[in-house]
């Protein structure tokens, strides 16, 4: 199945913020998708429209802490979202944003936040109806409980998975992270938490482990807490990501099964991606193709729902990495008969 409300665009620069998240990811993912001659005829079995789930400020606050969810519904909004979108520099500058370009205010930001967690959550939902399903969305896997980090305003992986287990549809939660940049917030909030096991492959040096591991007060920065299972990828060691990553998929699977996996399945770690903070890794499309069937397969072979989120992946190149990968997954679910 895929998850893909047309009417949901991805693109930032409405808003004036000049992040090259662009909407040609989706639509011409879209248009391979439909234009495929044995994935055309059956559009109308493996294609959802619309999405029809919502999220509530009491879902926010199953990943996040009261005073930040506060904060979010109040005139403090727009401050949170320029932090989560880092839209401004040491010197206090605007960086990457011009509000005299934007056609929205900043604070729409936070609708749009709660319509994609909406659609992970939806998408986990169909997962587990139906085995797998794939959403055009979602993956904000940097916003830890008390801050928007990375471009990302509130945890979706994290709301969609505590949600499903508060509605009794699953009580352990695999989250496997393939974006380029490790999953912190997502192992920040869920740490102790032993009903969600989380793995992320990444860099192994970049953003955002290259900031001070330790704050000013002395603690750890959250995003040096620990996955469950962390593979670093160094540059120029992308031969090892797909062997690396079968290796911890057999840890994950040697610690017991799970009721879901919903997978951050970013396509920043390809070589053509466009944000300088993912060019350490550079993976080909082929090497992202091996890697998405590895983690396909691994979930069918394991009997575990697949809800994979589109999470990272920045320019005008990377509709390609979605596009290759949900083609061969359709037909592999049995959509081209």
């Amino acid at each position: 199945m895929i998850l893909y409300d047309r009417a949901a665009p991805v693109s930032l620069y409405e808003y004036g913020i000049q992040i090259p998240v662009n909407n040609s990811r989706t639509e011409k993912t879209f248009a391979y998708l439909k234009d495929n001659p044995r994935l055309g005829a059956t559009r109308e079995r493996w294609h959802v429209d619309r999405i029809t789930a919502s999220i509530t400020q009491d879902d926010l606050l199953r990943a996040h802490a009261h005073p930040y969810v506060s904060d979010l519904y109040t005139d403090r909004l727009e401050g949170r979202i320029m932090a989560a979108f880092e839209l401004v520099d040491a010197q206090g500058n605007y960086y990457r944003y011009d509000p005299n370009r934007a056609q929205r205010p900043l604070t729409d930001l936070f609708q749009r936040a709660l319509h994609n967690a909406a659609g992970s959550f939806q998408c986990a939902e169909l997962a587990v109806d139906h085995g797998f399903c794939y959403y055009f969305a979602g993956g904000s896997h940097h916003a830890h409980a008390d801050f928007g980090h990375g471009f990302c305003l509130i945890n979706d992986v994290v709301i969609a998975a505590r949600k499903m287990q508060a509605k009794q549809a699953a009580q352990t939660v695999w989250i496997i992270d393939t974006d380029a940049h490790k999953g912190d917030g997502t192992a920040a909030i869920t740490t102790g938490d032993d009903s969600i096991v989380t793995l992320s492959i990444h860099m192994a040096h970049g953003w955002p482990l290259d900031m001070p591991p330790v704050l000013d007060d002395g603690g750890t920065h959250p995003s040096f807490i620990p996955s469950d299972i962390d593979i670093p990828i160094a540059s120029g060691d992308e031969a090892n990501y797909v062997p690396k990553l079968e290796q911890g998929l057999n840890r994950l699977a040697s610690a017991g099964t799970a009721d879901l996996a919903i997978v951050v399945s970013g396509a920043d770690p390809y070589a053509k991606d466009e944000l300088p903070s993912a060019m350490p890794l550079k993976l080909s499309l082929d090497q992202l193709m091996a890697r998405d069937q590895l983690v396909y397969r691994f979930l069918k072979e394991t009997g575990v729902p697949a809800a994979f989120l589109m999470a990272g992946g920045y320019g005008d190149h990377v509709w390609e990495a979605f596009a290759q990968f949900l083609a061969w997954a359709l037909l592999e679910e049995g959509f081209g008969e």
